[in-house]
């Protein structure tokens, strides 16, 4: 496709004449062919990577700084050229018509009723795919991979289908969804996370309430469980709320819950209470699409636990791989495992290097409260000294807890196995699905799962 048919004002220029064959604005994804957009950003602007983004294939560039290269580029103001951006990465692919869109965002729990809503989906015969942590280097990507992602969902699709899009506070307020409509949206909690990008947590709500404006999402669905909830709700006067005090014959195991919905039976083969509210948030949200309570109890029957999410890796003792990373998440993994042991509850966890440091005490605190042994090791330290961050956790374990401190993850993990009786229950939080560990710019492989299961192997 011609520059020129993506960008309205380099329809008179030379630039205009290039062919291109796809919107980058990350040197790194360049190729043959890439129209190169360098924006700004909060620490640095793309300009810098120009050199990068032509070494690796871009044909073109469009900038809003002056940059000296050697192919074909076009100077465009600086409060323009996002907008230019987002509009090219979707007319490049074609448009994303097909599509139906269900945005779910919140700080914890998107990525499994993300999850749940395609399962369903597929489940009641309507094509599904999902975007999120389980897909994408972030949360919610870029919007030239992002129309790519949904282009390639559509053309895989025999008919119309969903795609259920986990949507950040950060994607919000950067503007990275602004150009879709969504049929649905769906709010989860709102718990301490991020405050090292919005500072406060007033600032948080405010950004994951623009899913919300009527412009963008037709249906809305939010859990009213606690008071960000509560005032979510009032964003949109006709939002669907829901409430797991509202549900009947709650029956909650380690791969297995089952309520009341609608006044239909639900039963789904994953485990924790919540995933109780998960799974309903998923049923309300494909019901907002046209479907039956009766159908959508049907399929909720086939729903599988997600990678990384209350996963069940041991049964004797129980071991449990759990994403939980914020403080809002690791209490209620805790509390949920607490009342249904019959032995301890030790958690092997860290806190994530250059993110959010206030909750490092916190963390700590609930883990040494809730758990009876916490073994306090590295998550992803990044640039930051492991030490530091482990003592930071330490310093707000003031609970009745054994507290033990094991860099190593592996040798934490391996402690945590050996320590536990099979009565037990060792809590690996932090990771999830993930399968990488970085420390100090080097990245290597670790997973969570496949290390537990080495070690009880042995």
């Amino acid at each position: 496709m011609l520059v020129r048919d993506l960008i309205d004002a380099t329809k008179d220029l030379p630039i205009g004449l290039v062919d291109v064959q796809r919107v980058d604005i990350d040197s790194r994804a360049c190729e043959s062919g890439s129209l190169f957009f360098a924006i700004g950003g909060g620490t640095d602007h793309g300009v810098h990577y120009v050199h990068d983004a032509v070494a690796r294939g871009a044909v073109a560039v469009v900038t809003s700084e002056s940059v000296t290269t050697t192919i074909p580029t076009v100077v465009v103001p600086e409060d323009q050229i996002f907008n230019m951006m987002v509009a090219a990465s979707y007319r490049i692919v074609g448009g994303v018509d097909g599509v139906r869109l269900i945005g779910v965002t919140g700080t914890n729990g998107k990525t499994s009723v993300t999850n749940f809503i395609a399962q369903l989906c597929v489940g009641l015969g309507i094509p599904a795919a999902t975007i999120g942590t389980l897909t994408s280097a972030r949360t919610t990507p870029a919007p030239p991979e992002l129309a790519r992602l949904l282009r390639a969902a559509r053309e895989t699709w025999p008919r119309d289908g969903v795609v259920a899009l986990e949507v950040s506070s950060h994607a919000l307020d950067q503007g990275r969804v602004a150009s879709l409509h969504f049929e649905v949206g769906v709010f989860t909690n709102l718990t301490h996370d991020h405050l090292d990008y919005h500072h406060t947590m007033e600032n948080y709500f405010a950004a994951k309430a623009q899913l919300f404006d009527v412009d963008r999402t037709a249906h809305a669905v939010v859990c009213v469980d606690s008071p960000w909830g509560e005032r979510m709700a009032t964003v949109r006067s006709d939002a669907t709320t829901v409430a797991t005090a509202d549900l009947d014959d709650i029956v909650v195991g380690d791969d297995v819950i089952s309520f009341t919905w609608r006044g239909e039976p639900i039963h789904a083969r994953v485990g924790g209470m919540f995933n109780v509210t998960n799974v309903l948030l998923a049923c309300e949200a494909v019901r907002a699409l046209g479907c039956s309570v009766s159908d959508i109890a049907k399929a909720a029957a086939t729903l599988q636990s997600v990678a990384g999410r209350f996963e069940v890796v041991s049964t004797m003792p129980l071991v449990i791989v759990d994403y939980a990373h914020t403080p809002d998440g690791l209490e209620r993994v805790l509390s949920d495992i607490a009342v249904r042991t019959r032995g301890r509850v030790i958690v092997v966890f860290g806190c994530g290097g250059d993110r959010d440091t206030e909750k490092r005490p916190v963390m700590g605190s609930i883990a040494s409260t809730l758990a009876d042994v916490v073994v306090i090791t590295n998550d992803n330290p990044r640039s930051e000294d492991p030490a530091t961050i482990a003592r930071a956790i330490q310093s707000g374990c003031h609970g009745s807890a054994d507290v033990h401190v094991v860099l190593d993850r592996r040798e934490a993990i391996a402690q945590a196995l050996t320590m536990a009786a099979a009565i037990d229950v060792v809590i690996i939080a932090g990771k999830g699905h993930e399968k990488t560990q970085e420390t100090n710019g080097f990245v290597v492989d670790f997973d969570d799962v496949a290390v537990v299961r080495e070690l009880l192997n042995r």
